[in-house]
């Protein structure tokens, strides 16, 4: 494939190059751009924290799991590009050696380029913005401090200039519909490419096929990058729907489901770290089948509606009913998510992440969990959990004992023992069998006190 982008303010143009090739290789290997470094490869350390900027602003992405069609005419900034022509320091660099914030130095830039992408955009939210970054030396309190400190620093004027110009000038022209790998422009062009290629491997923000990659070594055949289809990103909002387009980045979503569901944007918050989410897509996460996804859970207790196309032809299915088993989806050859729509109604959920970490970690058990009042009673129930079983999955007959009940603790015990009935958990690293079972029983207590006013935050302290 070719690829045409900015590199620290310099045009790149390459030829012919493997669509597998990560951006992280390339600058190390190609460019000997070493500050941007290599330490778990799969986007969960940070230590390979790149700028990418676009027309849709600058981001920290992991450069570990990012192909380089992926950058394809948009500007990439890593450590070696923060500090002026004159060599003077970002103002982040300068707070970081203030404040003794390093020690080995390995994770440094990776800290700094997430630290000068946040001072750019102006977040403040450091404990967020570098929960993707992770020191085993320094610890992170004088790289806090350090962020804090070059708060109201001005953002150097290089940076303002590549972030009013966010496009690579000479983008190479997308592939013909009859190449092996494309980077389709439209969802059309898409539909007629993947109808013939139905193999082929479809690449959203690459935050799980990056793995298949880098950690597998597997070959992912005809390949379709789906970041520039702009008409399979975004949020088409009605009276009655939020209807999400698949390439809409978890970042986004976040952003657009707060005001509706905030337990569901909490709930994100903690699906992998910025740049994960500045990656990731609502599509994606679906499409890909996971068991432990943490979205299928909240999309299922919300009644959500998946949308499909293949070619010309488009349907619609209940989420629940697209995950079949363990690696089998409600999905033909060459069909694709298009998008996913949620129906608006009164906010119930509460999505419940359990994990070992609060950030950044794979969920041992997720429940989201919906239910409508009337009178004191149940009228309409949804519980929808993730770890559970080889697909996420509703307790059915949790439900049936909750439905038309009282709303109460008597009533939830109840649901809790019917819920023996409805999962068979595995055991694994993350939890045993009985754990897992016991947790997802006791959200439903947890969502009762909850819905009563009682504070049920897991970070809370208190004597």
């Amino acid at each position: 494939m070719d690829v045409t982008f900015l590199l620290n303010g310099t045009h790149v143009s390459l030829s012919d190059i493997s669509p597998t090739t990560t951006l992280l290789d390339w600058l190390r290997e190609e460019r000997h751009l070493c500050g941007t470094k290599e330490g778990c490869n799969e986007g969960d350390c940070g230590a390979c924290t790149v700028m990418i900027t676009d027309t849709e602003g600058s981001r920290a992405l992991n450069g570990c799991i990012l192909f380089l069609p992926q950058v394809n005419g948009k500007q990439v900034t890593t450590v070696e590009g923060l500090a002026a022509a004159d060599g003077a320091l970002h103002p982040v660099q300068t707070a970081m050696i203030d404040h003794h914030a390093s020690q080995c130095g390995f994770c440094t830039p990776g800290f700094v380029v997430s630290m000068a992408t946040a001072h750019l955009n102006g977040a403040t939210d450091h404990d967020t913005q570098l929960a993707g970054n992770l020191c085993r030396c320094t610890g992170y309190a004088p790289i806090i401090r350090a962020a804090v400190a070059a708060e109201g620093q001005p953002v150097p004027q290089h940076l303002i200039s590549l972030a009013k110009n966010p496009t690579a000038p000479q983008q190479p022209q997308p592939q013909p519909d009859d190449s092996r790998h494309i980077q389709p422009r439209t969802s059309d062009s898409l539909a007629r490419w993947y109808v013939d290629n139905p193999d082929a491997t479809l690449v959203a923000g690459a935050t799980d096929v990056g793995l298949w990659v880098t950690k597998q070594f597997r070959d992912l055949g005809p390949i379709a990058f789906l970041n520039n289809c702009a008409d399979l990103r975004g949020l088409q909002e009605t009276v009655s729907d939020l209807k999400f387009g698949a390439m809409t980045t978890m970042s986004d979503v976040e952003t657009a489901i707060a005001p509706h569901f905030p337990s569901f944007a909490a709930m994100i918050r903690r699906y992998g770290s910025v740049q994960v989410r500045n990656a990731a897509t609502i599509g994606g996460n679906i499409a890909n089948g996971s068991p432990i996804g943490d979205g299928p859970p909240a999309l299922i207790a919300l009644g959500a509606t998946l949308h499909l196309r293949r070619g010309d032809r488009r349907r619609t299915l209940p989420i629940e009913d697209f995950f079949i088993e363990y690696g089998k989806q409600d999905r033909q050859a060459g069909e694709f998510v298009e998008a996913v729509s949620i129906p608006k109604q009164p906010d119930t959920l509460r999505c419940y992440k359990l994990s070992k970490r609060f950030d950044q970690d794979i969920s041992a058990v997720c429940g989201c969990l919906s239910m409508d009042l009337s009178g004191g009673k149940v009228t309409a129930v949804r519980l929808a959990y993730g770890g559970m079983a080889g697909i996420p999955k509703r307790a059915a007959h949790a439900e049936a004992a909750i439905i038309g009940q009282p709303f109460t603790e008597e009533t939830m015990r109840h649901a809790m023992a019917a819920m023996a009935d409805d999962f068979q958990p595995l055991s694994d690293m993350r939890a045993s069998a009985a754990y897992r079972l016991q947790t997802a029983q006791n959200l439903l207590l947890r969502y009762l006190y909850d819905i009563n006013g009682t504070a049920t935050n897991v970070q809370e302290v208190r004597p």
